[in-house]
């Protein structure tokens, strides 16, 4: 039956090729086992040598810490080489004058420049905005604001804090960089800002540069508690002052996050009786149009009225004066027909 199989089956059942002839394997004779005294002469001293230190074993809990330690280290070189080169006063994207310039921040991300310089013209007139942007042009949410003359910058920095742009409540301070001695900004470890300090109990709640008034009065001294503008410590610092001064610091920021929120529930109750303000304005405007339609409509049937009813009018005048044409004219032929046979009479 297989001579019947196509030729790509038959080749399954062809017999494999013989293997090939390989010798037997000699084992080699091994040495016997010696001492290792003949080896000792090879062997380092230990009154010369010292032996190594003994291997530490960390766990994965020190490791990471190696690891961050390294990490840590790494960023601080960086920065301090970055530091060096870093100079202020020769940076040709900054404004002109120094003592000029406003520094704003907590900016929304939508706002442009025509907003910031709406927003800000009301202080005095405005020379330029430097809206700063990373590298793909994305606004970074700070801008620097350079006024004609400097009372107005002056005005805009007592005025202009915690002021609501756009829907976000925006920080106002003076430039820093090119006015204050060794002056380091926030990627370079400085700075002011304390709402990325850490957990939610140590970064900054409230709007503005200052905490509201109440809260030094209520929870201890502002001063205590943050590090003052002049002072050593930075916006948010913390001191170890133990349990109590954690326990102030946490009613404090929750007095500061209930302040803030008091304040959009009121920005946000304001809103909302001008929008209802204006959307009456917009429907008294849209009814009174609506009525001036209506009386026109009104007038305008009682014109086409009376014009229908003239022309109607004169219609029936026409059509009587001819129907009246149309008796006389039977009459008088009438009177003629009686008058001729009146004559053949006679």
């Amino acid at each position: 039956m297989t001579r019947y199989l196509p030729p790509n089956l038959l080749t399954l059942f062809a017999p494999r090729p013989p293997l090939d002839y390989q010798p037997p394997v000699v084992k080699r004779k091994m040495l016997p086992y010696t001492g290792v005294g003949a080896f000792l002469q090879h062997f380092e001293d230990p009154k010369e040598t010292p032996p190594p230190p003994p291997l530490q074993i960390r766990n994965k809990e020190e490791r990471k810490a190696e690891r961050r330690k390294q990490r840590l280290e790494a960023e601080l070189l960086k920065i301090e080489e970055e530091l060096k080169s870093w100079d202020p006063h020769n940076n040709p994207k900054a404004t002109d004058e120094a003592y000029k310039t406003l520094f704003v921040c907590r900016i929304s991300h939508t706002t442009d420049e025509e907003l910031l310089r709406r927003e800000f013209e009301q202080y005095g007139p405005v020379k330029q905005i430097r809206l700063i942007k990373d590298l793909e042009g994305k606004p970074r949410g700070y801008a620097f604001i350079e006024f004609e003359r400097e009372k107005d910058m002056r005005t805009a920095y007592k005025e202009a804090d915690a002021k609501k742009i756009d829907g976000w409540r925006v920080l106002v301070d003076v430039e820093r960089g090119r006015t204050v001695k060794d002056w380091k900004p926030r990627r370079f470890g400085g700075g002011l800002g304390g709402t990325r300090n850490g957990a939610d109990r140590d970064n900054v709640k409230h709007s503005g540069r200052e905490p509201p008034a109440d809260e030094g009065r209520r929870g201890g001294d502002r001063d205590d508690r943050r590090g003052g503008r002049g002072g050593p410590r930075s916006y948010g610092g913390r001191d170890d002052r133990g349990f109590d001064g954690r326990r102030d610091d946490r009613r404090g920021d929750d007095r500061r996050r209930d302040m803030g929120r008091r304040d959009d529930r009121r920005d946000d109750r304001r809103d909302d009786r001008r929008d209802d303000r204006r959307d009456d304005r917009r429907d008294d405007r849209r009814d009174d149009r609506r009525d001036d339609r209506r009386r026109d409509d009104r007038r305008d049937d009682r014109r086409d009225d009376r014009r229908d009813g003239r022309r109607d009018d004169r219609r029936d005048d026409r059509r009587d004066d001819r129907f009246d044409d149309q008796k006389r004219n039977r009459d008088d032929s009438d009177r003629g027909d009686d008058r001729s046979v009146r004559q053949r009479r006679y």
